[in-house]
C-alpha cells in the first residue's frame, strides 16, 4: 500500500456558543471539504442554546419558566430529552444536582443580573423541592407543579458536546475529539491507533496548568470546580455550582471534581452532584452507583489532592497504575 493511500489531513474546528467556543478535532483524507462539517456542527450548538439558554429570553426553556404551574408546554426534543435526563440524574443524586435552581443563579450573580442582597435573601429562605418532584413530563410536553425556575447550565453544554459527536457520526467520522469550555467526549482512536489525551486543569484560577492527563477512547468526561468562575459577595469568592440544600453556592467544597461517563451530558450533570455531595457522601455514592470520579481537595497548605472512585480513578490503585484525569486542552 502506498503512504499517500494511508496519510490523512487533521482539521481543528471551533465556533462560538453559549457564552465561549467549541472545539472539533478529527482527521480526513486528503482533499475533503470539511466547511459543510463546521456549518452542521455550529448549527447543532445552535441549536440547543437556542432551546436551553437562560441568557435569551425568547428560548424554549425561557419559555416553560414563564409558564403558570400546571400549563402544559410543549418543547422540542432535545429539550425534552435534558429536561428528562436531568430529573433523572437529580433523583439518582438525592436532589444534589437540581435543575429547578434558577432563582438561586441569578440571584448570586450567574445570570444577566448582579448579585442581589434582596434576590439572596430570598433564595435562601425559599422553601424548596427539587425540580425531580416538581416537573412533569409527557409526549412533547412538560408542564409545572409549583412555582420553579429552570437551569440547565450545569447539563445543557455537555449536551451540546454530544450533538457535536453526534453531527460528525453523521458525516461517517467515527474518531473525534469535541468540546465545549472543557467539556469534552472522544470517539475512536487518533489515525496513529492511540487514544485522545486531555490535560485535567489545576484548580488554580490565578495559572492555567496541567494537573495531569486523561486518556479518553469512546468516552466523555468534564470537571466542575471552583477556581474558574466565581463571584465576590462582601469580600467572599464563592464557587457558581449552587447547593440546592442552602440557596446558596457550595462551601467548603472540594476544588474541582471530573467524571468520565459515557456520554458528556452525564458527567457534566454528575460533576455537578459531586461538587454539591462532596467527597465522603459523593464518594459513597460513586461507589454504590459505579460511576468514575476524580476528586481534588486542597489540604492544610493548599495544594490538590486526588481522591479517586470507580475503575478509572481509584487512588486506592498499586503505586504505578495508569490512573487517568481529565478537563482542559485538546490535543
Amino acid at each position: 500500500m502506498s503512504k499517500m493511500s494511508t496519510e490523512t489531513i487533521r482539521h481543528a474546528l471551533n465556533g462560538p456558543t453559549m457564552g465561549t467556543r467549541w472545539s472539533a478535532l478529527f482527521h480526513t483524507a486528503p482533499g475533503v471539504d470539511v466547511a459543510p462539517v463546521r456549518a452542521a456542527v455550529q448549527a447543532a450548538v445552535d441549536r440547543v442554546d437556542a432551546q436551553m439558554s437562560t441568557w435569551r429570553a425568547q428560548s424554549d426553556l425561557m419559555r416553560l419558566n414563564a409558564a403558570p404551574p400546571g400549563t402544559w408546554v410543549e418543547v422540542p426534543a432535545d429539550l425534552l430529552a435534558v429536561l428528562r435526563r436531568g430529573l433523572r440524574i437529580g433523583a439518582a443524586s438525592g436532589g444534589a444536582f437540581d435543575i429547578g435552581m434558577g432563582d438561586a443563579v441569578r440571584a448570586w450573580g450567574f445570570g444577566l443580573d448582579a448579585a442581589s442582597a434582596a434576590g439572596i435573601r430570598a433564595a435562601i429562605a425559599a422553601p424548596r423541592r427539587p425540580a425531580h418532584e416538581l416537573l412533569e413530563i409527557g409526549p412533547g410536553r412538560v408542564r409545572k407543579h409549583g412555582a420553579l425556575a429552570i437551569d440547565l447550565n450545569g447539563i445543557a453544554k455537555g449536551y451540546g458536546v454530544d450533538r457535536m459527536a453526534g453531527t460528525l457520526a453523521a458525516f461517517g467520522m467515527s474518531a473525534a475529539l469535541v468540546g465545549i469550555d472543557g467539556e469534552l467526549r472522544a470517539t475512536g482512536l487518533r489515525p496513529d491507533g492511540s487514544p485522545w489525551t486531555v490535560a485535567v486543569e489545576a484548580p488554580d484560577p490565578g495559572i492555567r496548568a496541567a494537573q495531569s492527563i486523561l486518556v479518553l477512547q469512546d468516552a466523555a468526561v468534564a470537571t466542575s470546580g471552583d477556581y474558574r468562575h466565581w463571584v465576590d459577595v462582601q469580600g467572599r469568592r464563592l464557587p457558581h455550582t449552587m447547593d440546592p440544600r442552602r440557596g446558596a453556592p457550595v462551601e467548603g467544597g472540594p476544588a474541582s471534581v471530573t467524571v468520565v461517563a459515557a456520554t458528556c451530558a452525564e458527567a457534566d450533570a454528575w460533576a455537578t452532584a459531586m461538587m454539591v455531595l462532596g467527597p465522603v457522601a459523593g464518594g459513597r455514592l460513586a461507589r454504590r452507583l459505579g460511576l468514575d470520579v476524580l476528586f481534588l481537595v486542597r489540604d492544610a497548605a493548599g495544594r490538590a489532592e486526588p481522591l479517586g472512585f470507580g475503575r478509572l480513578f481509584d487512588t486506592r490503585a498499586p503505586s504505578g497504575a495508569d490512573i487517568p484525569f481529565s478537563n482542559g486542552a485538546v490535543s
